[in-house]
């Protein structure tokens, strides 16, 4: 569902720790993603750099080099960390191409718990493949101590791909609601909030319009590898500014952000990531708070669960309303190998995203 790994950067051209530097303070979340994190040699001075920037530090990762965090959750435990595991290890390896790749994340994972990690988990991406291991890998996780995020099939640039469609996509919904079920019964009260997520999931894998308006440009912004600043990582047509050739606050107050984000209020793509579904249910007002339509639909369906009754899904979601979806056939990387060429003098945004139209149904 991802091909970053087919276009890597040079890495000479790939943003620098004295770039994002300029970044100011007092942002709630960076995330530190890629790509691989891991694959930087300068990781721990990324950390340093970006970390008393934010109140929350994470870093998004394939878990295939947990021993290079290591160092990194010593001194700073409260790191959060995700590595992507997609059910159980065959699945999960078929998926992602990996030979031993589950184990490793698990393992590492483990690692990391014992180097004093406090904000460990696995990230899963539903898909028809693995839905049926959804609600299993939660409970394998909360077993362990380890949190799940989750996300689903999206098409981007930043993941270079433009064919991720679901080939049923009522029955990869009907499965979520197992998950967001699982999450009201928790005693931890940021899962209830992640149940309302996982219920824009549903929303999201059938089609329809997101719970919540995005906030792209303005809640959120991705910094990419040649250091662009976009509202968005699907739309390659929203760009903010450069952070080498711009400071963040005249790229915030620039023309260009202002154009890009006029775009965003009229955007018909159908998205609902973690990044942006979380930033857009936080209140305008107080951003540690949510608004009050998630906040309203967690307390009434909590009461309900903690009372024995069900969830009535479809008092929420309208299961007769599907969007018609390609069946475009997924190559798995464990069997097949392509080798991987670096395309230099990748100087220019369309040479760095070649792919120009993306349809989030």
């Amino acid at each position: 569902m991802c091909y970053i790994w087919k276009n890597p950067t040079e890495p000479k051209l790939e943003v620098t720790a004295a770039t994002l530097s300029k970044l100011p303070g007092g942002f709630d979340n960076l995330n530190l993603s890629g790509g691989e994190p891991t694959l930087r040699r300068d990781l721990t001075e990324l950390v340093e750099v970006l970390y008393p920037k934010a109140r929350i530090m994470e870093i998004s990762s394939n878990g295939l080099h947990p021993e290079k965090l290591v160092p990194i959750i010593k001194k700073y435990p409260n790191i959060k960390v995700r590595f992507s595991l997609e059910g159980d290890e065959a699945t999960s390896n078929r998926i992602r191409g990996e030979e031993n790749g589950a184990a490793t994340k698990i393992a590492g994972l483990r690692m990391l718990q014992e180097a004093g990690g406090t904000d460990l988990g696995f990230a899963f991406v539903i898909q028809d493949e693995n839905v049926d291991q959804l609600v299993k890998t939660y409970e394998f996780a909360k077993s362990h101590g380890f949190e799940l995020a989750t996300s689903t099939l999206h098409n981007a640039w930043q993941f270079y791909k433009n064919d991720n469609y679901f080939y049923d996509r009522v029955k990869v919904a009907r499965q979520v609601e197992g998950l967001v079920s699982g999450l009201m019964k928790s005693g931890k009260v940021k899962n209830w909030f992640r149940a309302y997520l996982n219920l824009g999931l549903i929303e999201k894998i059938l089609g329809h319009p997101r719970l919540i308006p995005c906030v792209a440009g303005t809640g959120f912004a991705f910094i990419d590898p040649w250091s662009d600043v976009w509202a968005c990582n699907v739309r390659s047509d929203l760009p903010l500014g450069n952070l080498v050739r711009q400071s963040w606050d005249d790229i915030v107050a620039s023309e260009t952000a202002r154009n890009s984000i006029g775009k965003v209020r009229a955007c018909e793509q159908n998205c609902w990531m973690v990044t942006t579904a979380r930033t857009a249910m936080r209140s305008n007002l107080i951003p540690q708070a949510p608004k009050a339509g998630p906040l309203m639909w967690v307390l009434k369906n909590k009461l309900k669960v903690s009372l024995g009754r069900k969830i009535d899904f479809d008092k929420y979601i309208d299961y007769t309303d599907v969007k018609p979806t390609p069946h475009v056939a997924r190559r798995s990387y464990l069997v097949e190998h392509e080798k991987i060429k670096l395309v230099k003098g990748r100087d220019t945004t369309d040479k760095h995203y070649p792919l120009k139209v993306f349809e989030n149904t």
